[in-house]
């Protein structure tokens, strides 16, 4: 899968990328993320947590098949929950998530 890191690394170049339980979850507050991603490591209290917000916003929210430290290696720091602000880079990311 290292199609979607490349993909998430060009996101985080753009400046469509938000990394982090706290920023991510003022990016779906505000309505501002289109898709949330989860690791397949995340701690389960944190993966209830920010499902929660996601379902309340109606935000689709998607595990990667990549560890939080795949995501550090690609992105330069260990982060397992991560928002895509542009509806390009989130379709983009969804096709190569469900293909």
């Amino acid at each position: 899968m290292a199609d979607i890191m490349n993909l998430l690394g060009i996101c985080r170049k753009a400046g469509k990328l938000t990394l982090g339980m706290d920023e991510v979850k003022g990016t779906v507050h505000s309505g501002k993320a289109y898709i949330v991603l989860v690791t397949k490591d995340l701690a389960e209290r944190s993966k209830s947590e920010i499902s929660r917000v996601c379902e309340e916003h109606g935000t689709p929210i998607y595990e990667i098949p990549e560890s939080m430290y795949d995501v550090g290696a690609a992105l330069g720091k260990v982060y397992g929950i991560m928002s895509v602000t542009d509806a390009g880079f989130a379709k983009a990311t969804v096709k190569r998530l469900t293909s």
